[in-house]
C-alpha cells in the first residue's frame, strides 16, 4: 500500500513536489538546512562564535549579576559540605560513644545502651563499618569530588572546608572527638594529597 493510498489525496507527491521546488528556488537555504529530514545542520565554529558573542554582548550590570550568582552558588556548595561533615563526624562520634560509653555520649542524657545497640554500634565503628574510617572518609570524600567537579582549586576550596566542619564538630563534642575520628581526618587528607598527586600539582 503506498503513501499516497493511505492519504487518500497524493498529498505526500504534492509535499515532495513543493519541497524540491522550495530548494530550487532558494539553493542557499536548502544547502544549509534540510527541512523535510527535520535536520538543521550548523558547524561547531558558527556555535561557538554565537556563544562567545552572546556573553559578549552581556551589560555590565548583567555579567556583575552574573558573577555573584556563581560566587554565590560556589559558597553554598562549601557551606553544605562544611555542614555536612559536622554531621557526619558527630554521627561517627555518637556510634563510637553507644559502642565504648564515654563520657561525651553519658553527657547527652542517653545513659543505658541496651547490648544489641552496643553490638550494632560496634559494627558500624568497626575498619569495614559504615562508620569506620574508610567508609566515612570515603563519602567525605567522594562528596567533595562531586561538588568541586574535578577542578583542583575548588578540591583546594573543600579541603579547607572539610577542616572547618571537623573543627565545628569538635566545638560541639566539647573540644575533643574520639580517636577514630582523628584517624578519619588523616585517611580524608591523604585523599586530598593522593588527588593532588595524581593531578600533578602541589598540595
Amino acid at each position: 500500500m503506498s503513501v499516497s493510498a493511505v492519504n487518500g489525496s497524493g498529498a505526500a507527491q504534492t509535499y515532495t513536489g513543493y519541497t524540491a521546488q522550495k530548494a530550487a528556488e532558494q539553493p542557499e537555504a536548502a544547502a544549509s538546512q534540510k527541512v523535510e529530514d527535520g535536520v538543521v545542520y550548523e558547524s561547531s565554529k558558527d556555535s561557538d562564535q554565537k556563544a562567545a558573542y552572546s556573553v559578549n554582548k552581556m551589560s555590565a550590570a548583567d555579567r556583575q549579576a552574573l558573577v555573584a550568582k556563581l560566587k554565590a552558588d560556589s559558597e553554598a556548595r562549601q557551606s553544605q559540605f562544611v555542614s555536612m561533615v559536622q554531621k557526619m563526624m558527630s554521627q561517627q562520634t555518637n556510634a563510637y560513644g553507644q559502642a565504648n560509653n564515654i563520657w561525651q555520649f553519658l553527657a547527652s542524657g542517653k545513659y543505658n545502651v541496651d547490648p544489641a545497640t552496643r553490638a550494632q554500634a560496634q559494627q558500624d565503628i568497626s575498619e569495614d563499618g559504615y562508620y569506620g574510617v574508610k567508609q566515612t572518609a570515603s563519602r567525605i570524600f567522594d562528596f567533595a569530588s562531586a561538588l568541586a567537579g574535578d577542578d583542583v582549586d575548588k578540591m583546594k576550596e573543600m579541603q579547607e572546608a572539610f577542616e572547618k566542619g571537623f573543627k565545628k564538630a569538635e566545638k560541639v563534642w566539647g573540644g575533643k572527638l574520639p580517636d577514630i575520628s582523628y584517624q578519619t581526618q588523616d585517611a580524608v587528607g591523604k585523599m586530598f594529597d593522593d588527588y593532588y598527586a595524581a593531578m600533578g600539582v602541589e598540595a
